[in-house]
């Protein structure tokens, strides 16, 4: 006869490894591998189009001093979770030979910036944002559409809120980088 212990055993899911989480059909939707499981990761097309918006104005400042990426890019988080910032900025001299590898890099890129959705997880929000911090990340940005405000991280627990009308800048990672927070969520032209 089972024992409660062992039915509780049979009913947990096995974990995905990282080779596994690579192979998992595409389905149209954004994924993290969190603590062994495939987790979906709130997204839609506005989100998207935001995303792209934030990569055309912080593009030409990371020119020469590292790389941009969108939310298919994945970093390995100390933890083993993968994480896919919406956007992300990593300067070259963390990468081998200053260039981006093809799978996952091994550390959470020195910007990470994150589109917050209304149903977004807080918890797990705020996990990631530590995950980024122990993982490397020099700055967390979230940025909230609905508000039109940032949430600006220099490290897991100090942290500004930026209105519509503040100033943003890339501090010493994108020092050219520049604008009115506002800017930032003008997708509509």
């Amino acid at each position: 006869m089972a024992t409660p212990a062992t039915v509780r055993a049979v009913r947990k899911k096995a974990r995905l490894t990282e080779e596994e989480f690579l192979r998992l059909p595409d389905d149209g939707r954004k994924y993290e591998l969190v603590d062994g499981e495939a987790k979906e990761v709130p997204a839609g097309h506005r989100h998207d189009v935001l995303g792209a918006h934030l990569i055309v104005c912080l593009a030409p400042h990371a020119r020469g001093r590292g790389y941009i990426a969108g939310s298919q890019a994945g970093f390995r988080m100390m933890t083993g979770n993968i994480r896919c910032p919406d956007v992300s900025f990593t300067l070259k001299e963390r990468l081998p030979e200053g260039k981006p590898s093809e799978g996952f890099e091994d550390f959470a890129p020195d910007l990470a910036i994150e589109i917050i959705s209304p149903n977004e997880d807080k918890a797990d929000l705020l996990r990631k944002i530590g995950e980024y911090f122990a993982s490397g990340a020099k700055q967390v940005w979230l940025l909230f559409p609905e508000t039109q405000t940032v949430k600006v991280y220099t490290d897991p627990f100090e942290m500004r809120t930026l209105h519509a009308e503040d100033d943003i800048d890339g501090g010493t990672l994108l020092p050219s980088f520049r604008c009115k927070v506002r800017e930032l969520f003008e997708i509509e032209e």
